[in-house]
């Protein structure tokens, strides 16, 4: 099985923003945020998880959670059958996408929000990927190397977030610093969410990493 997704292409991309939707929504969720992103020489795609969400008929996930799920990592998670499917999944989506765009990893900017980011670092860190950007993530299992190709992993947390606690994204951080990731954190008044400041964080992040060595004109 391959993955669904949503493509707003462009002619000629010079890069690629794959965003990873969290769990509970779908492909959809994101989309609507390509309208505030100046990127116009990016083809944005968002794929959608493969299992059906329990409580919604149009919500996905990239896996379940067991109860009174804390979000900091455990490395007895790195085994739950439906994150090692989604694993498997989105490793080979990602890497089918050069044929089909043109684009390789390496101007490549792989994104999540949420589940979703906790599926950017787990896939995406071992991708020789331009960078990652996880917003308001966690990390679900223990991260021991990071692809020495990726010029940034870029952290981006609520202080007020009560879904994902700010102490996950801490966690995180700290544990990409101490394998010695090229990780930057930043911290904002808001909670689960993405507001104007995190998207023009998104812009600026695309334009200094894809931008800066992929556009040759």
């Amino acid at each position: 099985m391959t993955l669904q997704a949503i493509a707003i292409p462009v002619e000629n991309p010079q890069g690629l923003l794959v965003a990873l939707h969290g769990w509970g929504a779908n492909s959809q969720d994101l989309v609507g945020l390509a309208q505030f992103l100046d990127l116009p020489n990016h083809t944005l795609i968002f794929p959608e998880a493969p299992f059906q969400h329990s409580y919604s008929e149009v919500g996905r996930m990239w896996y379940g959670f067991p109860s009174e799920y804390s979000f900091l990592s455990n490395p007895a998670f790195q085994q739950q059958p439906d994150l090692q499917q989604s694993r498997q999944q989105l490793r080979e989506f990602l890497l089918s996408l050069e044929e089909k765009t043109g684009v390789p990893l390496d101007r490549t900017v792989l994104a999540g929000f949420s589940q979703g980011g906790a599926m950017t670092l787990d896939v995406g860190s071992q991708l020789p990927l331009a960078a990652l950007l996880i917003l308001s993530g966690y990390m679900h299992s223990p991260i021991d190397s990071v692809n020495s190709a990726i010029g940034k992993i870029l952290i981006v947390h609520g202080r007020q977030d009560d879904v994902v606690p700010l102490r996950s994204a801490i966690q995180m951080r700290d544990r990409l610093t101490e394998i010695a990731a090229p990780v930057e954190y930043q911290e904002f008044e808001m909670g689960h969410e993405i507001r104007p400041i995190v998207l023009q964080i998104v812009q600026n992040f695309m334009k200094t990493t894809v931008f800066s060595t992929g556009d040759k004109d």
